[in-house]
C-alpha cells in the first residue's frame, strides 16, 4: 500500500529549512559585523599606536634640543645659544645613534626634512620669571622648539608635532634671602622668621628648638628634612623640639641653580671666582667672566715685598697703577690681631672706607680712568704674604658706615673682617630694617667675621669676656664660605645664623643684618670649625632680614653673580606643520 506524505508535514520541513537559512544569514551578518568591527578596531589601535609613537618621537627630538640649550646656556650664556641655532635645528634623532630612528622622518613644520624649528621669540629683557621661580626677576630670553615626526613604516600617513616654549633666565643671586650651593642648616635656638626666598642646591635641614617660620618659597634640590643634619653632634633620631611653618610653597627635587663658570659647580670649582686667574686664562672665558678679580675697578695685591694698587674698568687689560705713597692714605698693612676661633694671629690688610671714599673722589688717576664722580665700586683685595702655622692673612674694613656714591663690593680670597656699622649712613636707621639710605653693597670672601665698633686689637688675645661688644648694623649682601658639618670628625657648621662669625661677648647686644646670605663653597683659609658660645664669644641677639632693595636690578651690588636656569614654559602636542600654535588650558 502506498503512503502519501501529508501536506502539513511538507510545510513543517519547508519552514524548518527557511528558519535554518534565516539564522544562517543572521549568523553570517553577525560574523561579518564582528569581523568588520575587529578590523576597524585593529586599524584604530594601529592608528593610535602610530600617533603615540610619532608624538613620542617628536617629543624626543625637542628634548634633545632643550638639553643642549640648557648645557650651552649654563656654560656659556645666551649669546652662544643664539649663535648655535643652526646647529640645534639639524640635531634630530639619527639612525646612526639607534636603528629605531630609521622608521621616522623629522621636519621643521615648514616642509624642510631632517630639521627642527628652533627660534628665539623674545630677546633678553629683565622681567618676571615663570615656573618654580615665579616672583623672582631675571634677564630672560624666550625660545621655542618645535619638531614634527612622521612614521615612514606605518600604515597611515600622519604627522605629529610637539612644541616647547622655554625661558633662559639669568638670576641675580642676591634676590634670595638665603642661597646655598650645598646642604643648608637652620637650627635656631630662638624664634626665627625668614622673609625672602630660600634655595639649596643640596638638602635643607631644619632642626629648630623654637618656632621657625618661612614666609616665602623654599626650594631644595636634594630634599627637605625636619631634623638636624647627620654628623652634627646634636643630631638625634627624635624630632626637633621646635616647629617649622611654611607660609608659602615648599618644593623639593627642583633643578639646581648654577654659576656659569664653564665647569661643574662643586665647592672648589665655584670658589675660583674669588681667586686671581691664571695668566693663560682669557677674560672672555666662562670662568673669566665670573671672577671678581676681572670685574673689579680697584685691585690691591699684597705680597711679602710690595703692595700693588691698580685702578681699571671691568675686564680692562690695561690698568693704571697707583703709587704706594698715594694709596697708603687709606690702606694699612702693618696691623695685627688675634682671631681666637682660628687660634691665629691675623696679618691684616686694612681699608679705611671713609678715607677711601674721600681719596677716590679726588684722585686724578681714578678720575682719568673711570671719570669724575665715579669712584671704584668693586674693590678686589688679595693678601698673599707668607705666614707661619700660627698666622693668617686677612682683610679688614673699618669706618664703613657711609659708602662711596656708587656703592661698594669688596671681594677677597682671604678671610674678611668688618668692624663697626657698615652701610647705614643715617643714624636713625641703625638697628632697623630701614635701608632707604643705603648704597648697593656686598662682601665676598673666604669667611666673614663681624667685629663690633668697640673691638680692641689689644684685647684680642685675652678672654672673650674682656671684649664687650656693642650693637652693630650691617647692610650688605654676603657671599662667603663655611666650615660645613661633617661626620668625621663630628662637627656642626653653625647653621645659617652663624654665617657671620663672632669673636666678642655679645651678651645683651644685637646684630642687625639686612641683606642676602649666600654660601657657595667651603672656607679654605679660615678653616677652624664653629664652636658653641662660651669658648671665644657669646652670641648676640640676631635680627636677620632680607633687603628688599635687591629685588630692584638697579640696586643690585656691583659685580653680583648671576645664576642661570632653563625654565620650562608651555608644552603642547601642537597641530603639525605650525610654529605659532598658542596652547590653551
Amino acid at each position: 500500500m502506498n503512503t502519501i506524505p501529508s501536506p502539513r508535514g511538507r510545510q513543517r520541513e519547508a519552514y524548518a529549512l527557511v528558519m535554518v537559512l534565516v539564522f544562517s544569514a543572521i549568523g553570517l551578518m553577525v560574523l561579518t559585523g564582528t569581523m568588520n568591527w575587529a578590523s576597524q578596531t585593529a586599524l584604530m589601535n594601529e592608528r593610535s599606536n602610530q600617533m603615540t609613537a610619532t608624538l613620542f618621537a617628536a617629543e624626543a627630538s625637542t628634548e634633545r634640543i632643550v638639553s643642549r640649550l640648557m648645557s650651552d646656556y649654563k656654560a656659556s650664556g645666551e649669546s652662544v645659544v643664539f649663535n648655535n641655532l643652526t646647529s640645534y635645528r639639524t640635531n634630530v634623532p639619527a639612525t646612526a645613534e639607534n636603528a629605531y630612528w630609521s622608521a621616522f622622518q623629522f621636519s621643521n613644520g615648514s616642509g624642510t626634512t631632517n630639521q627642527n624649528y628652533v627660534a628665539r621669540t623674545q630677546t633678553q629683557t629683565y622681567t618676571n620669571l615663570g615656573g618654580p621661580y615665579a616672583g623672582l626677576l631675571g634677564f630672560v630670553s624666550n625660545y621655542r622648539v618645535v619638531s614634527n615626526a612622521r612614521q615612514t613604516t606605518g600604515r597611515f600617513v600622519l604627522t605629529n608635532a610637539v612644541q616647547q616654549d622655554i625661558q633662559l633666565a639669568s638670576i641675580p643671586v642676591f634676590q634670595f634671602a638665603i642661597f646655598y650651593n650645598m646642604d643648608l642648616e637652620i637650627n635656631s635656638q630662638t624664634a626665627m622668621e625668614v622673609r625672602g626666598r630660600v634655595h639649596s642646591n643640596g638638602r635643607i635641614y631644619t632642626g629648630p628648638s623654637s618656632a621657625l617660620t618661612f614666609f616665602d618659597p623654599v626650594n631644595s634640590v636634594g630634599g627637605n628634612f625636619f631634623s638636624r643634619m647627620p654628623g652634627d653632634p646634636a643630631y638625634s633620631g627624635s624630632p626637633p623640639s621646635g616647629t617649622v611653618t611654611y607660609n608659602s610653597t615648599k618644593t623639593t627635587n627642583t633643578s639646581a641653580l648654577t654659576l656659569p663658570i664653564g665647569t661643574n659647580n662643586s665647592s672648589s670649582a665655584v670658589r675660583e671666582v674669588l681667586n686671581i686667574p691664571p695668566s693663560a686664562e682669557s677674560t672672555t672665558s666662562p670662568m673669566g667672566q665670573q671672577r671678581y678679580y676681572n670685574k673689579s675697578e680697584l685691585q690691591i695685591l699684597v705680597s711679602n715685598s710690595t703692595v700693588t694698587v691698580r685702578v681699571k674698568t671691568p675686564f680692562d687689560a690695561a690698568p693704571s697703577t697707583i703709587n704706594w705713597t698715594n694709596a697708603s692714605y687709606f690702606i694699612a698693612t702693618n696691623t695685627t690681631f688675634t682671631d681666637q676661633r682660628e687660634g691665629k694671629t691675623v696679618r691684616t690688610t686694612e681699608i679705611d672706607v671713609t678715607k677711601f671714599r674721600t681719596w677716590a673722589a679726588t684722585n686724578t688717576t681714578v678720575i682719568s680712568k673711570l671719570g669724575a664722580g665715579n669712584p671704584p665700586n668693586l674693590v678686589y683685595v688679595s693678601d698673599d704674604r707668607s705666614v707661619t702655622s700660627s698666622q693668617l692673612t686677612g682683610v679688614r674694613l673699618i669706618n664703613g658706615q657711609t659708602l662711596p656714591t656708587r656703592g661698594l663690593t669688596v671681594a677677597t680670597p682671604n678671610p674678611l673682617y668688618v668692624k663697626g656699622h657698615f652701610n647705614c649712613p643715617t643714624n636713625a636707621h641703625l638697628g632697623t630694617t630701614n635701608t632707604t639710605a643705603t648704597k648697593p653693597a656686598s662682601l665676598a670672601s673666604d669667611a666673614l667675621t663681624v667685629l663690633s665698633g668697640s673691638w680692641s686689637d689689644a684685647l684680642s688675645s685675652s678672654s672673650y669676656t674682656s671684649r664687650a661688644a656693642t650693637a652693630t648694623t650691617i647692610n650688605a649682601a654676603v657671599l662667603t664660605g663655611i666650615v660645613r658639618t661633617t661626620n668625621s670628625p663630628a662637627r656642626y657648621s653653625g647653621g645659617v645664623q652663624n654665617i657671620g662669625r663672632f669673636l666678642e661677648d655679645w651678651s645683651g647686644d644685637t646684630i642687625t643684618y639686612n641683606g642676602s646670605m649666600v654660601v657657595l663653597f667651603d672656607s679654605t683659609r679660615a678653616t677652624a670649625p664653629f664652636q658653641q658660645p662660651g669658648a671665644y664669644y657669646n652670641a648676640p641677639a640676631r635680627e636677620l632680614y632680607f633687603d628688599t632693595n635687591f629685588s630692584d636690578v638697579t640696586k643690585q651690588p656691583p659685580g653680583t653673580p648671576e645664576l642661570r636656569a632653563l625654565i620650562r614654559g608651555s608644552w603642547a602636542s601642537a597641530p603639525p606643520n605650525r610654529t605659532n600654535y598658542v596652547a590653551s588650558f
